[in-house]
Formats: C-alpha cells, sequence, structure tokens
C-alpha cells in the first residue's frame, strides 16, 4: 500500500486569524533582529583591529553561521503562518533538514572550540598566543563545519531511505528529524539509532569538552589571589557559558531521544526556543555583557556617522 510521498504539509501552531497576523509580526521582527544583530557583530569584528583575536574570530563566525540557521527555518515558517497551502516538497523538506541539522551540529561543536579557547586563555596564558594561532583556530574552524557536514550527510541517508505512505501530514513548523521518523510507515528503528549515536556524539563529546574546559577555569580562577583578577577572568567567560547554557538545555532532551519527545505536545515550543529565542539572545548577550564589544561597537558606528 506504500505510495512515493511528493510533499508534506506542515501543521505548524493552530491559530485564528487575528493571532496569525500577531504570531507573523512577532516572527518576522525576531528574524529581521536576529539578522541584524549577528551582522553588526559581524561588520564589528572585521572593522575593529583590537577584536582580531581568537576568541571574536570564533564568535564572528557564530554569527555567520546563526544568521543561516534562523534562515532555513524562520522565512518558510512565517510564510506557513499567513497561508493556507502549508505543503512542503519532499525534495525540500529533505534540504531544510540537512542545513538545518549541519547548523546545529556544528554550532555543538563550535561551542566547544570556543571553551576551549578560553580554557587555553585562563589556565595558558604564556602558551596562549602560540597554541591558538591564526593556522589551528582555522583549523579548529573547518573542523567544525565538516563534523556538521558529516552528521548531516549520515542522518539525512538513512531518514531519506524511509517509506512514507499515505500520511503526509507532519505534526511540526519546519522538517526535522523526529516528525519524519513518526510518519515513516517502514520500519524506522535503524534510522533512529543511527540518529540516537550520532546525536550522543555529537552532543555530549562537545558537552563534555565544554564542562572540563570550565571545571579546569574554576580551579584556575579560584587560585587567583586578587578578587579583582578572579572578576576578570570570569568576565571573559560569563557571555560564552550563558550561551552553552541557553542552547544545550533547550536542545540536549529533543535530540538525545527523538522519536519519543516527538509524542509530547510541548515539543514545538521547546523547538521554538532553541529555532527563534536563543538565536535572538545570543548576539544580546554578548554585546551586553561583553564590554570589550560595546566598545568596539560604539566606536565603529560612531566613527561611520
Amino acid at each position: 500500500n506504500e505510495t512515493k510521498v511528493t510533499y508534506f504539509i506542515l501543521l505548524g501552531f493552530p491559530t485564528t486569524a487575528e493571532q496569525q497576523l500577531l504570531l507573523f509580526s512577532a516572527l518576522l521582527l525576531a528574524y529581521l533582529l536576529t539578522v541584524l544583530e549577528n551582522f553588526l557583530i559581524i561588520l564589528t569584528i572585521r572593522n575593529n583591529h583590537s577584536l582580531q583575536k581568537p576568541m571574536y574570530f570564533f564568535l564572528g563566525n557564530l554569527s555567520f553561521l546563526e544568521i543561516w540557521y534562523v534562515s532555513v527555518i524562520e522565512p518558510k515558517m512565517m510564510v506557513d503562518v499567513l497561508s493556507h497551502d502549508k505543503r512542503i516538497s519532499f525534495q525540500g523538506c529533505m534540504t531544510q533538514l540537512h542545513f538545518f541539522v549541519t547548523f546545529v551540529c556544528t554550532e555543538y561543536v563550535l561551542l566547544a572550540a570556543m571553551a576551549y579557547d578560553r580554557f587555553v586563555a585562563i589556565c595558558k596564558p604564556l602558551r596562549y598566543p602560540l597554541i591558538m594561532n591564526h593556522r589551528f583556530c582555522a583549523q579548529l574552524l573547518a573542523g567544525c563545519w565538516m563534523c556538521g557536514l558529516t552528521t548531516s550527510s549520515i542522518k539525512l541517508s538513512f531518514i531519506a531511505r524511509l517509506s512514507f505512505c499515505d500520511v503526509d501530514r507532519i505534526n511540526h513548523y519546519f522538517c526535522d528529524i523526529s516528525p519524519l521518523l513518526n510518519i515513516s510507515c517502514s520500519d524506522s528503528s535503524l534510522a533512529e539509532l543511527v540518529d540516537f549515536i550520532l546525536a550522543l556524539l555529537v552532543i555530549m563529546v562537545p558537552l563534555c569538552t565544554v564542562v572540563t574546559s570550565y571545571v579546569c577555569i574554576l580551579f584556575t580562577v579560584l587560585k587567583i589571589p586578587s578578587s579583582q583578577g578572579r572578576q576578570k577572568a570570569f568576565s571573559t567567560c560569563s557571555s560564552h557559558l550563558t550561551m552553552v547554557v541557553l542552547f544545550y538545555s533547550t536542545t540536549l532532551f529533543t535530540y538525545a531521544h527523538p522519536k519519543l519527545m516527538y509524542t509530547y505536545r510541548s515539543n514545538k515550543l521547546v523547538s521554538v526556543l532553541y529555532t527563534v529565542v536563543v538565536p535572538l539572545l545570543n548576539p544580546l548577550i554578548y554585546c551586553l555583557r561583553n564590554k570589550e564589544v560595546r566598545f568596539s561597537m560604539r566606536k565603529t558606528f560612531t566613527c561611520r556617522r
């Protein structure tokens, strides 16, 4: 009874006509602000010599990543809010899934690379320029993207092989792994196992790196005799640590066991946090909590005016 599915219908959020316009306006504002904030950070880092450091090299690339990250999800999401035709082609669904998983996995590893940078800066300050040289930073960044692309390609190769029958409705607002696993009419146990193992590796290995780095940083900072020195050391990590907590806490349980999480109605609301809210907050966190970024941004746009 299998038929080849050519498109899916994204059910999204059930809303009234009045709520549709309000939701669209909120999503449009969030998307424009996210793109603008990240673009300003990239521009500030590029135009200020004082920010030509590994820490800001990774931050600039994180901003570049998040511009594409939200652009994969939010434009289609906004169109579907106002449109009665919520269809997405099978090829379009697989393409959206591929890029989304690539960007998510890349961000996991990139946040771990940023944690390692802070570890070297605080725990091995004399060797920091030697270890975190431009070549090594470029290699770390390339490794982040390779990890994301490889993970996404493997996951997609298993999900694209699944058969879909007459059930073409996806109870989500974008093509994610969990809804596709649940509407498949073929045995998805192998695809689910592969997805679980890869999710465990891509989430837990970077998370262990982050935790280990910050444990070492904590012990090193506690040895600093002056309270001013300890405060200065912690201030360089607070922005990154806040971003890590926000991103990991909203994605960890969703992707650790995707098929199970999809059964909960709250899953769509959790997804909104890491696809809309967290990307919107990340640039604000760095601008508000990092004096060097604030000063450089003020200097950049004051000089331009």
